[in-house]
């Protein structure tokens, strides 16, 4: 089979590696991919946003399958633009990526079908929504309706930080026209999971659960990034609260989506907050999360393109979808600055791995053969072990033996897991 795999981070390094185990897949084309997929797949350097350039590629490459990773690309209407050239994705379609695309249209529907989520109100006019700020209560949350690049959410302790972030959003269009509606939603409080899911617009099949570790520093402080790390199980996420979630969550979803005339088939990712109230949804993401990706499907015994497969036929139901026991975590190796400012340029030395290893390569290029820095978050290295401080010290292991100038980690991945783990017993 030949594959065409839309994207160029961690991520998408770690579906290439779950493609590559499936002994059919005999070619994988990444656009545009980074300089650390070379060798397992054909980079091609074609945007991830340029879609008639996509459509151009498959017309003089055939494929037998896309994979469509990221959020922009599915916003645009790749999957639907390949489909009409005949060529079958994993991934929804633009109308039901609105899911994610669109904060208030997530929103409402979770308000018109009894989806648990935070009490919010929308604001298109910039005098009403800061007349809103001096009355809600406080810490509020305001976000931008569009995507942002996973920076158009922000949390405001006092009325002063919620002016500025809804004058930021509205006047100053620091997103541009993500920023044209605004959400202002309920702080909540309680841990948070994220639950990936497998859909093909009608059965729901969870993924591991996994915590993410979003701020820069040691601590969860610093500002926020794309993700610091890591683990996969959530400790939190008990069978109890899996069961709840499917019932008010998982399952209300799907059938929303469908009821909209928006059928959803791909990866549904539900950013959730365990509440004293139960379970809510925090976001939804109409794709594979990063660097969730990087410890779920290192966790995934059943073989990846089958089960996508049958997202894209509606065979899920039919189709086993099995875990591997243990743990996992993953330690993203940055380049020290980001998320602001960082240099980059500088060679990257990478070890050999063990069988429970993995290394995602991100934000990396290669120039004259040797692999060099290209982002903020450069790599991601990745263990399983049978325990989850197992899990955790092998990846910081794999994370020591990787070297680059300007390198940066944080040294307390999963603590908050452990400790959960430990309250357990």
């Amino acid at each position: 089979m030949k594959i065409l795999l839309i994207g160029s981070g961690g991520r998408e390094h770690a579906i290439l590696k779950k493609l590559r185990e499936n002994k059919s897949v005999e070619i994988v084309y990444a656009l545009s991919g980074n300089g650390g997929m070379e060798g397992e797949a054909v980079c091609v350097p074609i945007g991830a946003k340029d879609i008639p350039a996509m459509v151009d590629f498959v017309k003089d490459h055939p494929v037998d399958y896309a994979v469509v990773a990221p959020d922009d690309p599915l916003a645009l209407g790749a999957v639907d633009a390949l489909n009409a050239a005949g060529v079958p994705c994993f991934g929804p379609t633009a109308a039901a990526a609105q899911i994610e695309s669109s904060k208030v249209f997530a929103k409402n529907l979770m308000k018109k079908y009894g989806i648990p989520t935070a009490r919010y109100e929308v604001f298109t006019d910039l005098d009403a929504a800061l007349a809103y700020v001096e009355t809600c209560p406080i810490p509020t949350v305001v976000k931008a309706d569009g995507l942002a690049l996973g920076k158009g959410v922000i949390i405001a302790q006092s009325r002063e930080e919620a002016r500025a972030a809804v004058r930021s959003m509205m006047a100053d269009k620091i997103f541009g026209d993500s920023g044209s509606q605004v959400v202002i939603e309920e702080f909540l409080t309680g841990p948070e999971v994220s639950v990936l899911s497998f859909t093909d617009g009608k059965t729901v099949v969870p993924m591991v659960s996994s915590m993410d570790h979003k701020r820069a520093k040691d601590g969860d402080e610093g500002l926020n990034t794309g993700g610091m790390g890591t683990v996969a199980p959530n400790p939190y996420y008990t069978p109890e609260i899996a069961q709840v979630c499917m019932d008010t969550i998982f399952l209300p979803t799907i059938r929303a989506m469908a009821a909209e005339g928006r059928p959803f088939k791909g990866c549904l990712y539900f950013g959730l907050m365990l509440t004293p109230d139960g379970p809510k949804v925090i976001e939804y993401n109409c794709r594979f999360g990063d660097p969730e990706t990087q410890v779920v499907l290192p966790l995934l015994k059943s073989d990846l393109l089958t089960v996508m497969q049958a997202t894209t036929n509606g065979t899920l139901a039919e189709t086993a979808v099995e875990w591997k026991d243990g743990y996992a975590c993953c330690v993203v190796l940055a380049s020290e600055g980001y998320p602001t400012h960082y240099d980059k340029g500088f060679p990257i030395t990478l070890p050999e791995t063990k069988e429970n290893e993995a290394i995602y390569i991100a934000g990396a290029k290669r120039e004259d053969g040797v692999l060099k820095t290209n982002g903020g978050r450069v790599l991601g290295a990745t263990a399983t072990a049978a325990t989850l401080q197992g899990a955790i010290d092998a990846a910081y292991d794999l994370a020591g033996r990787i070297h680059f100038a300007n390198a940066y980690c944080r040294k307390d991945i999963g603590r908050r897991a452990l400790a959960a783990l430990e309250g357990e017993k």
